[in-house]
């Protein structure tokens, strides 16, 4: 997979103004509440590694692009690692190569937006997740039907994704997950940040869970 090296090369840059303006406490709380034995998809260049607890017994870290993935890495090498086991596998969300029900915790965030397919990457995560395990995610979808941004991310879609390394802005993945899950559609919020991420501010987060 030939993969997106500019977009791998400035990630980090190109989220330090949401990190600081609240995104990193967003992830600390989400992902902090991961447990047991946990799978992050679409892993990226690492960002979510400072906020595992100790609560997590084993980390599998999923990334299917290879200069994301290097970069995943070379952040693993630096520091220390959230957990005693790390393991980094090439694999996209969309074809996980676990076994059902072995996950106690599927973490994800902004990675459903430039997955081949959606919804079969969140049915993926419900196959791969034990009874009673969750799904922790924080993703920007669509705006609300008829405003004026959601017709801008139509609009602008085909650019966006052109030079976003596959980044879709007008994802609505919310009913996604709810339909997966069996909960309601989740309400969006505001991606925090600087105004020129106007087209994907739109955000969901939580986390669902299957029952026991």
């Amino acid at each position: 997979m030939a993969g997106h090296p500019i977009v791998a090369a400035v990630y980090d840059r190109l989220l330090a103004g949401n990190e600081e303006a609240g995104l990193r406490e967003m992830r600390a709380e989400l992902v902090g509440s991961a447990s047991g034995r946990t799978l992050e998809i679409g892993s990226g260049t690492g960002l979510n590694l400072a906020h595992y607890p100790d609560a997590v017994t084993e980390l599998v870290l999923t990334e299917p692009d290879p200069h994301m993935a290097k970069r995943l890495r070379r952040r693993l090498q630096a520091g220390t690692p959230p957990v005693g086991l790390v393991e980094v596998v090439k694999a996209g969300a969309d074809d996980l190569p676990f076994e059902d029900a072995s996950f106690d915790t599927v973490v994800g965030t902004l990675v459903l937006c430039s997955v081949p397919e959606p919804r079969l990457a969140i049915a993926e995560v419900r196959r791969v997740l034990r009874p009673g395990g969750r799904f922790v995610y924080i993703e920007h979808v669509r705006d609300r039907e008829g405003t004026r941004r959601a017709r801008w991310q139509d609009r602008l879609e085909r650019p966006w994704r052109r030079i976003a390394g596959g980044c879709h802005p007008n994802r609505d993945t919310g009913p996604l997950i709810a339909d997966a899950f069996g909960v309601p559609s989740p309400d969006r919020g505001e991606m925090p940040g600087p105004a020129t991420d106007y087209l994907v501010r739109p955000q969901i987060s939580g986390v669902v869970r299957v029952p026991a």
